[in-house]
């Protein structure tokens, strides 16, 4: 943390360089929400924007990108909301409703900068609808400690994923989503980003939010439920689907369209044949799972929106924010440009997009070393914007609305004072 200084604050010296970083920040947090919005951009970008690898090895970094960015961009909205609502004690009574009323005021300008960005007309498929209505559901967890937190977000990754899928298969499963939000069914159950899935990520990154992220004994023991949560969510998959054969259930739904026969009189070579259709198709999901077998639910690929891709996601999330956390620490400086463009990624995931649209949308064919360049050009950026002028431009814009529907909201008196213990005011800026 930086010493408090005795001399005029910056404000009335718009041309000094902003203080890194501002007290109480958890810099690590910043650090992960940049590699989050990186691992969108090559998602987006594609396998071939990848200069600095090539072959297999560009393709699994992909891989483990796809999905799990995203994911991970949830989860630090979790995070972000528990910081805000009063970190380890829960605020109530009038801090809470300022909290409520500023996040109301970001969701609802998020859901309007989402729609502007579904307007450039890219192939992206925009989360930012999405997690303005994420922010909504989590205005009522945000009274709530991290055990009861925990036991949300476990109970959304067991029972959503099965409720979305007796949901859609009675009342017909509309196949491939649609790149932008269409309706409310959209948005919770057949999107991209599903709300029945990715609520899981949110309310854990809210659960995790509510604990003390300075302590290695906590860090310590996230790492571990990190490493649990990745080797159930991928490991009892895999076990389930090729040892146990579900893999088999999963490729039964194809035999008509490749062979038009009953499964019993398809030929080894040809059950050979349609395995390799259903782990193409398993690779290509895009928020939820067919539900012409219950099977799909067991798989764990990237966006699924199964329970178990939900499980592993949420642990390597965990991963992702305790390195990060650790890092910063470690490296302190030598983060600043990944954390700036962290503390920016609302600016920085809008601006990719902007490009893309400027350079005729070469999403998921773009050129060698294409990845490199967008994220040298917004750590570029946002090193220089957060050291001279502090928040980035749409955080700004969201964290000046916010202050001001808070100024004009006024007090409740009936909410009494807050409760004992809780924080007297609330940050500026969410992480």
């Amino acid at each position: 943390m930086v010493p408090v200084s005795h001399q005029q604050p910056a404000a009335r010296h718009p041309r000094l360089p902003v203080p890194w970083p501002e007290p109480g920040r958890l810099v690590g947090v910043d650090v992960a929400r940049a590699l989050a919005v990186f691992g969108m951009f090559a998602v987006h970008l594609g396998v071939t924007s990848l200069g600095a690898l090539d072959g297999p090895v560009a393709e699994t970094a992909h891989e483990l990108m796809r999905g799990r960015s995203s994911a991970l961009f949830a989860f630090l909205a979790g995070v972000s909301l528990s910081l805000l609502s009063g970190r380890q004690t829960p605020l109530h009574g009038e801090p809470l409703h300022r909290v409520r009323v500023k996040i109301l005021v970001r969701a609802a300008l998020l859901a309007v900068i989402g729609v502007f960005a579904d307007l450039l007309d890219t192939s992206v498929a925009i989360i930012l609808v999405y997690y303005a209505g994420y922010f909504l559901l989590a205005l009522p967890l945000l009274r709530l400690g991290a055990a009861a937190l925990a036991a949300v977000a476990a109970g959304v990754a067991l029972l959503g994923p099965q409720l979305s899928f007796l949901l859609r298969a009675a009342l017909g499963d509309p196949g491939s989503p649609p790149a932008s939000i269409t309706g409310v069914g959209d948005f919770l159950l057949n999107g991209y980003y599903p709300a029945c899935t990715f609520m899981a990520f949110v309310v854990a990154g809210m659960a995790v939010g509510r604990l003390d992220l300075r302590s290695t004994a906590v860090r310590g023991a996230l790492a571990g439920v990190g490493a649990v949560l990745v080797l159930l969510g991928q490991g009892l998959s895999w076990l389930l689907l090729y040892p146990l054969g579900a893999v088999d259930r999963i490729a039964a739904v194809f035999v008509p369209a490749y062979f038009g026969t009953a499964a019993g009189s398809v030929s080894p070579e040809g059950w050979a044949v349609l395995r390799v259709a259903a782990e193409e198709e398993i690779a290509s999901r895009h928020g939820t799972v067919p539900t012409d077998t219950p099977a799909w639910l067991l798989v764990a690929s990237p966006h699924s929106g199964t329970t178990f891709e939900i499980v592993g996601a949420v642990g390597a999330a965990l991963l992702v924010l305790v390195a990060c956390l650790v890092a910063a620490d470690l490296l302190r400086w030598g983060v600043y440009p990944l954390a700036a463009a962290g503390s920016m990624a609302l600016t920085c995931y809008v601006g990719h997009l902007v490009v893309l649209a400027a350079l005729g949308d070469p999403t998921g064919d773009a050129p060698p070393w294409m990845w490199e360049i967008f994220v040298t050009g917004a750590l570029l950026f946002a090193a220089v914007w957060r050291a001279r002028r502090g928040r980035g431009p749409l955080e700004r814009l969201l964290g000046s609305a916010a202050d001001l529907a808070v100024r004009g909201s006024g007090p409740r008196p009936s909410d009494g004072p807050p409760s004992p213990g809780a924080a007297p005011t609330e940050p500026s800026d969410p992480q």
